[in-house]
Order: structure tokens, then sequence, then C-alpha cells
């Protein structure tokens, strides 16, 4: 506490020094933030659009064009007509058409299959927030007046197969449900990909080949923890880390690191007496507690300037991506570097502080 209180008692004889410090790191932190942040909602979002699509099956098998996600409609599409197969026996399969409309000014990701009645509309829970509906309200799908059923958690709207086809025509994938007793094997991508001539994988990476006939995405098998799911979120996070947003957050960071070594270093040279007449008396290592001190308390300001400004920005500007949850994960992510940043930032100003003898910082030079 007396170290405390001895670095407050130093912020506030110097208040700009630290307000200048707070401000440039928290400008860094709030960078990262914001780009994590994003990464964090996209990695939910693909999660939640894999499941919207997979639910129970076990196989996934995607047209030869590939799928699709749609940032507005929050969703995955089909991007060409499934693959044509014959499934062996014991295996279920359901085609859906996919594809995206637009309703009420908002791009809507259709779903088709054969279990939704006709006259019906089975719209998502999230999906029926944002365009202000609710069970048994009323909704137009290509010119039809259907009756809304809300359910599930997925950002698609479903009809029935006849009336999705005459929308998006044969656009879509198929679900495949391996034979009962068999759903938890780790073969089965490659077992019924050899039985009906089609690739099979268990990474959302690969992506089918244009000239093939469509790919299987086994969402069962493959090797590490990891679920089919959570690759698939890894994927869509990836792909805002490895940008040019991800590269500029990292210099950020460093940067704001630079920023506050240069400041301690600006402190040290100013205050050399005053640690010359400490290190004089036996209190070396008092100095270097009280860089560590005063560079956590900075730290600790910074980060709480930078992740509070980052959420008020991505609320603003980009409120329909990134979410509170999303945040939370970035700032927790953030927080991990601060301890290492803290205690680099005092040691390399400290090492060239105590590289003196003590009459050397009692000198006039």
């Amino acid at each position: 506490m007396c170290l405390v209180r001895f670095a407050l008692a130093n912020i506030r004889r110097r208040p700009e020094r630290f307000v200048l410090s707070v401000l440039g790191i928290a400008l860094a932190i709030g960078c990262v933030t914001v780009v994590r942040t994003i990464s964090a909602s996209f990695a939910i979002t693909g999660a939640d659009s894999v499941s919207d699509v997979l639910g129970e099956a076990q196989l996934w098998a995607v047209p030869a064009a590939g799928v699709k996600y749609d940032a507005d409609a929050q969703a995955l599409f089909a991007n060409g007509p499934a693959p044509a197969f014959a499934a062996p026996d014991g295996w279920t399969v359901t085609r859906t058409l996919s594809g995206v409309i637009e309703i009420n000014g908002q791009s809507v990701a259709l779903r088709g299959n054969d279990e939704t009645p006709s006259g019906q509309a089975v719209v998502g829970a999230p999906l029926a927030e944002r365009l202000g509906l609710k069970t048994g309200d009323h909704v137009t799908v290509g010119g039809r007046d259907l009756t809304v059923d809300v359910s599930g958690s997925g950002q698609s709207l479903t009809v029935s197969s006849s009336l999705a086809q005459t929308i998006v025509g044969s656009d879509g994938w198929w679900l495949i449900y391996a034979p009962p007793g068999e759903e938890k094997r780790r073969d089965l991508g490659h077992t019924f990909g050899n039985a009906v001539g089609l690739e099979s994988t268990s990474d959302p990476s690969v992506t089918p080949d244009p000239d093939g006939h469509g790919l299987i995405y086994d969402t069962v098998g493959g090797s590490g923890p990891l679920t089919f799911e959570q690759k698939f979120s890894a994927l869509f996070s990836g792909k805002v880390t490895g940008s040019t947003l991800g590269l500029i957050s990292i210099i950020g960071l460093g940067l704001g690191f630079v920023i506050a070594v240069s400041s301690f270093l600006a402190a040290v040279a100013e205050r050399k007496r005053e640690f010359g007449i400490m290190s004089s008396i036996g209190l070396a290592d008092e100095v270097l507690y009280f860089f560590l001190v005063e560079s956590a308390i900075v730290f600790i300001a910074a980060y709480v300037v930078g992740v509070f400004g980052a959420g008020v920005a991505v609320a603003l500007v980009i409120p329909g991506i990134a979410t509170p949850t999303a945040w939370l994960q970035a700032s927790a992510m953030v927080a991990a570097f601060l301890p290492a940043m803290a205690i680099v930032g005092a040691l390399v100003p400290v090492h060239r502080l105590l590289q003196q003898r003590p009459v050397e910082l009692l000198g006039d030079r």
C-alpha cells in the first residue's frame, strides 16, 4: 500500500503525463478490442449458422458451387443445386432448398423442405424478432400469404418445398442421417461418400471442387477435440484476425506498448537523483517495485478506458454484428496481455536505471 500511495502521489504530481500515457495505450487496447469483438461475433455467428443448418444430421452434402454466408441475412445459403445421388439402404436423407429473399426490406435466408405444411412459414426466433413477427402473424413469401410459426433459434424462414422451388429453384443441400445405432461412428463421411461417389471431409475450410459433383461434410468424424461447429466458427473468426484489420490491431497494440515504455523512460530520466538517493541507502529493490506498481496502475486505467471505449464504438457503429458476449470475450482476451506488458514496461526503464551506480545517478549529468 505504501508503494501504491507513492505511485499515486507521483501521478498527481505529473497528471498530464499519466493522462497522455493512458490515452495512448487505451487507444491501442481499444483498437484490438474492436477487432477481437468483431472476430468473436463472427465466430458466434458461424457456429449458430451451421447449427441452424445441421440440426441433428451427421453429414451435410453441399453443391459443387459450395455454400456462402450472407451477412445481411445472417445465415448460410446454397450457391447451386444439391448433388444428385442414390442413398444406400438404412440412411435417411432430407433435401433442403436454400436461397436469399427480401421481406419487409430485409434480407432473409429462405429454406424449403417437405416437412413444412403448405400455407405455413416457420421462422426462427431471432429472425422473428428482427422482422417484428410472432406466431399467428401473416407474411408474404413468393406472392403467397403464409401463417407464421415462430420456432427454433436460427435466422432462417422455412416454407414448403414446392413454394421454395418456385422462388430459389433447385439450389440447396442434403442433410444425411446415419442408420440407427451408428450416429457416433467416426467414419460416416468416408462410408457414405464411397457409397454415393462423393468426396468427404471433416474440415470446413475445404471447399468443393467447382468441376466436381459436390462435397460431404462429416460433422462427427475428424481428429482433435473440436466439433464441426467449433471448427466452422474458428474459420469465420480467422477471416477477421487474419485480415488487414487484424494486422492493424496488432500494430496498434505494439505502438501502445512503445508509448508506455517511452513514458516510463522519460520518468526515469526526470527522477534520476530521487532514485539515486533511494539506491544509495539500499532501496534499489523498492525502485523496481515502485515502477511495477505505477506501470500496473497505468495499464489498468488504460484497459478500462480502452475496452469501454471499444464497447461504445462497436455499439454505435456496428450494432448488428457485435454482441455483448463477443465484447466480453474480446475484453477477456485483451486482459491476458496486460500483466506481461505492465511488467516488461517497468523492467525496461528500471534495467537501464539500475545499470548505473548511485553516485552516477546523483550527478548533474
